[in-house]
């Protein structure tokens, strides 16, 4: 009996000395770049691997880009490297208590040289301790290479110019093309000059500027749109008289010449005095234009009638003193 209570004392003696053994073991680090040689400009990876206890806490370092002043055999150190990515830390494997933890930094540098990684390390804390601990007995070495460019050999003579001989085969899908063409715009001149033949026309009348509307036929559609308005019969006497004094003097312009925009009444009873229009249209004219100054200037106001009458006079006047059309009658006639 007591032998038995010896032997598991014992037993419960040599796990706990296991278990506080287990417990006390440092973690074990290990430290590789690859590759270890690189062009300017490229990547290469390195990467730091940590078994440890699962309750054992670790601290992975923070590499950034940086100045550093060389080492004593003057080789850059890891400062003078970009790190490109910090990739998060990654479980590998985990076996009962023992976990394998793999951090990786992505890093690349831009100048020729070997540089001197240092010996990357992590901080390992368990209960009471702090320590750091070193992933590689030697500094890690990266070698970077640049292009070697041989300048003699980009050197060549200048070659002359070559003269190859004309191929009509390169031009002939071309110039079937603007055959073609051509034929097809003949064509179109030819169907377009008869259908323009039949009709009394030449293609060279398509190109000729439509004649301007004669003066009578604009101050006519003018007051046919006047008189479909019916302004003074809703009482809008300004805007009537001041569109039928506008016709007759756009017409004048037109028609003879003179500035009649431009000009007051008076000046225009001056300038008709050396027409040859009928008496009677001259006096309408006046007539219509200082009743227009009234209904303007002076606010007067006229009766239907008179209203209907300053409309005919000037609708008249444009009529008895418009160009006279030469028909074929009046030319065999003279």
């Amino acid at each position: 009996m007591i032998t038995r209570l010896k032997q598991t004392l014992l037993l419960l003696f040599a796990c706990c000395a296991y278990c506080a053994n287990a417990q006390s073991v440092a973690p074990t680090v290990k430290a590789y770049i690859e590759p270890d040689s690189i062009l300017i400009g490229d990547r290469f990876t390195l990467t730091i691997d940590v078994e440890k206890d699962q309750v054992q806490s670790i601290f992975f370092p923070a590499f950034q880009m940086g100045e550093a002043e060389p080492t004593e055999d003057g080789m850059p150190q890891f400062g003078l490297l970009e790190c490109l990515e910090d990739h998060p830390v990654d479980t590998v494997e985990h076996k009962g208590r023992r976990v394998l933890l793999r951090k990786r930094y992505t890093l690349t540098a831009f100048d020729e040289g070997v540089y001197n990684l240092g010996r990357p390390s992590v901080i390992y804390a368990d209960k009471n301790i702090v320590d750091t601990l070193y992933g590689v007995k030697d500094s890690i070495r990266l070698a970077v290479n640049t292009f070697k460019i041989d300048s003699t050999a980009m050197l060549r003579d200048i070659k002359p110019v070559k003269t190859l001989k004309f191929k009509f085969g390169e031009i002939s899908g071309y110039l079937s093309i603007l055959i073609a063409l051509i034929a097809l715009v003949a064509l179109g001149i030819y169907i377009l000059s008869r259908y323009l033949a039949a009709r009394g026309k030449r293609i060279t009348d398509l190109f000729k500027p439509e004649p301007p509307v004669p003066a009578h036929i604009v101050a006519i559609t003018a007051l046919e749109s006047l008189k479909n308005q019916k302004l003074w019969q809703n009482n809008r006497h300004k805007e009537y008289y001041s569109a039928l004094s506008e016709i007759v003097r756009t017409y004048i312009d037109g028609r003879f010449g003179i500035g009649a925009m431009e000009m007051s009444t008076d000046e225009i009873v001056e300038a008709i005095k050396d027409i040859d229009i009928p008496q009677k249209n001259a006096m309408d004219l006046v007539s219509v234009l200082r009743d227009a100054d009234l209904v303007k200037f002076a606010k007067a106001i006229f009766e239907a009638a008179e209203n209907e009458s300053a409309f005919a006079k000037i609708y008249y006047f444009v009529e008895d003193t418009k160009p006279v059309e030469v028909t074929e009658e009046n030319k065999e006639d003279k």
